[in-house]
């Protein structure tokens, strides 16, 4: 059976107990039901970005979800801003880029800004994928599903989808929804959305909430991408990584308070408080590139970004878990928080 070392961004994880690669949604539905129904337990398998498996593997079935397919209504690659916008029906198995990448080239906005993300779109609802200003929430307007539990297709608005900050109903109850395919409703223009995002901005040229061509705003992701180490590169070990790894906090004000003045604090609506992940990781001494004594050197964090933790080649996924105990324990020692991690975990804990 495969190793699961190779079908995650990491490059970690033991073998499968069997496989089955789903090429069609039929045979997706058909192997996860039947696998439910004989009491085997499944990994659903994607784009495997998102993703840290022990070092034993996965004692059962392994579905790959290669699905494809990209709907547009209307579908006419000329359409112009009269249209007003465009729904695209994507399936779960297809590449995310390369969906972002197609909508840029057309002229449909709404996700440039989470370019160069790993992963298959089936997974970006579950997680409610997010990068320089832009969430999958915003675009996504309905989501199909195969319910393990009631054994039938149900399909979930936008609203429906209980999306927070990397959180959505799927994820809230994992294991239950299969997705099947994913609706974005996207706008037309050769302008991208209003920029959301200071340092995006920045490296545009423009202030806050302006807007700049699509492609200009792509290009700008992927190059800030890159420089975190955050554009899968097979030659560059810093991008042997699950991205970032832990979320940043939400807070509660006292929490927020008592953390240093330089620390970063971002007011959200409901009254907590959101700091920075990153910025808590490197002032409590762990810096880019930290080497755990007892980790070993095969893994350390990226040399370019805190919040990654990085297989620099050979290593374990006990290695890398042994790391990350230890930036979580020395955040919420330094400074009472307590860091989550962002990757689901299979076969394994931290």
């Amino acid at each position: 059976m495969p190793d699961l070392r190779d079908h995650t961004t990491l490059r970690l994880g033991g073998p499968g107990r069997s496989w089955v690669r789903a090429t069609t949604e039929a045979e997706l539905v058909s192997a996860v039901a039947d696998a439910d129904a004989a009491g085997t337990p499944v990994l659903v398998l994607a784009g495997g970005s998102n993703l840290v498996v022990g070092d034993d593997g996965f004692d059962g079935l392994v579905v790959q979800v290669a699905t494809t397919g990209v709907h547009a209504a209307p579908d006419d690659p000329d359409a112009g801003p009269q249209c007003g916008g465009v729904e695209l029906r994507v399936a779960a198995g297809e590449d995310w880029d390369a969906l972002v990448a197609l909508a840029v080239a057309r002229g449909w906005s709404g996700i440039e800004a989470l370019s160069g993300i790993p992963g298959a779109v089936g997974s970006t609802p579950i997680q409610n994928v997010g990068a320089y200003g832009q969430d999958v929430s915003q675009t996504v307007s309905r989501v199909r599903t195969w319910d393990r539990v009631q054994r039938t297709q149900r399909t979930f608005a936008a609203g429906d989808c209980g999306f927070g900050y990397r959180h959505s109903r799927f994820k809230a109850d994992p294991g239950r929804y299969l997705v099947l395919e994913v609706t974005f409703q996207l706008r037309v223009g050769a302008l991208a959305a209003p920029v959301a995002y200071a340092e995006l901005a920045r490296h545009l040229g423009v202030e806050v909430g302006e807007r700049a061509p699509l492609a200009d705003v792509r290009a700008a992701v992927l190059a800030l991408r890159s420089g975190k180490g955050m554009v899968l590169d097979d030659a560059d070990h810093d991008t042997w990584s699950a991205g970032s790894f832990f979320t940043n906090p939400f807070l509660t004000p006292e929490q927020a308070a008592a953390l240093p003045e330089a620390a970063p604090r971002w007011e959200q609506p409901d009254g907590t408080v959101k700091s920075s992940a990153a910025w808590l990781i490197e002032h409590a001494g762990f810096g880019k590139g930290h080497v755990s004594a007892a980790a070993g050197e095969r893994v350390a964090l990226s040399t370019k970004h805190t919040l990654a933790l990085t297989n620099r080649g050979g290593a374990t996924t006990e290695e890398l878990l042994t790391l990350a105990r230890e930036v979580r324990d020395g955040v919420e020692a330094r400074f009472g928080v307590r860091l989550v991690n962002e990757p689901v975990t299979v076969g394994c804990a931290l």
